[in-house]
């Protein structure tokens, strides 16, 4: 099975770490002409200049703070181009149960996933609509099928992405646009890296103690990385994923224990 992305452009967020950087790196390799999104300029065009040419790309770049969506709203300005695939992907809200929650917390997370999230995908999408091809990915987390214990803003907010994803699954699906959220588990990245190290604080414990009893629990027996996530990204972004519409899709090595 040969996956193209070929005359395909692709709007990254996060896309200077992680699984953003990962996602941006694979769909460039794969043909994709990529507009990277992310807050720090040096370190956009600095990727930028290391993202795959062979297929005779034009890479961009946009910077946004999604911590004030009117930032975003004001870079989308200048993005004139027809964008084929959306990739929306935001770091996580800080840990902490939900009980002990200020609610500014739940209101900035709101504003920086779920909002930010529309504000991109009503960019893109007339774009979409003209070309009679869309793909919105949204990175997620499994906690949207099985809440994660000490994170309960992200739990709630995670859980607000994944039913307005639906609902635009279902009001975009014949315009040949589908919607999908992909659910990552335990990947190692810079956000599980301070996870464990505040766990570990917390308990007084090692973090390759704590680390490991995360791994305990994953049938895989180990973290993910970066890129495999990435691969069901940009499967989903493709021209083979056109009737895969409205699902959550776990990439956990079966860490989530509902179906």
């Amino acid at each position: 099975m040969h996956i193209s992305l070929q005359n395909k452009k692709a709007l990254v967020c996060g896309s200077t770490q992680g699984i953003g950087l990962a996602t941006a790196t694979l769909m460039a390799k794969m043909g994709a002409s990529i507009t990277l999104v992310a807050r720090n300029q040096e370190k956009l065009k600095q990727i930028q200049r290391e993202l795959d040419q062979s297929n005779g790309q034009s890479h961009k770049i946009l910077v946004a703070d999604f911590s004030d969506p009117s930032s975003l709203e004001s870079a989308l300005s200048s993005l004139n181009d027809v964008h084929h695939i959306l990739v929306n992907n935001t770091g996580g809200p800080a840990g902490g149960p939900a009980n002990l929650a200020k609610t500014d917390e739940f209101s900035a997370a709101f504003s920086m996933h779920l909002i930010c999230n529309h504000i991109l995908v009503q960019a893109v999408l007339p774009g979409m609509k003209e070309a009679g091809y869309g793909r919105i990915v949204n990175v997620i987390s499994t906690s949207v099928k099985q809440p994660l214990d000490n994170l309960g803003v992200s739990n709630t907010i995670r859980g607000a992405v994944a039913n307005w994803s639906k609902t635009l699954a279902n009001e975009l699906g014949s315009f040949g646009i589908t919607v999908n959220n992909v659910l990552p588990g335990a990947t190692a990245t810079q956000r599980l890296h301070s996870i464990i190290e505040n766990k570990a604080k917390k308990l007084n414990a090692t973090y390759d103690s704590v680390a490991q009893k995360m791994i305990s629990s994953i049938p895989a027996n180990r973290f993910g990385e970066a890129v495999e996530i990435a691969h069901a990204i940009a499967f989903l972004s493709s021209p083979l994923a056109s009737y895969i519409n409205g699902i959550n899709l776990p990439v956990d090595g079966g860490r989530t224990k509902s179906l």
